[in-house]
């Protein structure tokens, strides 16, 4: 299960920007996770996340 800790996410945009199947910024400008595919992507938009609010469990 892909997870973003929305305590953690500072809503920078970088994981949509990377993995935009599985991230997208919602009303409140935090990340959410839109899909529980796991795409090659989300391995590259946890490394890029400046915040680290990306976990798979």
């Amino acid at each position: 299960m892909i997870i973003v800790d929305k305590n953690l996410c500072i809503g920078c945009g970088a994981c949509e920007v990377i993995c935009p199947k599985v991230f997208k910024i919602n009303q409140e400008a935090k990340s959410e996770a839109i899909s529980q595919k796991n795409c090659d992507c989300v391995k590259d938009a946890i490394e890029g996340c400046p915040a680290q609010a990306i976990f798979v469990s």
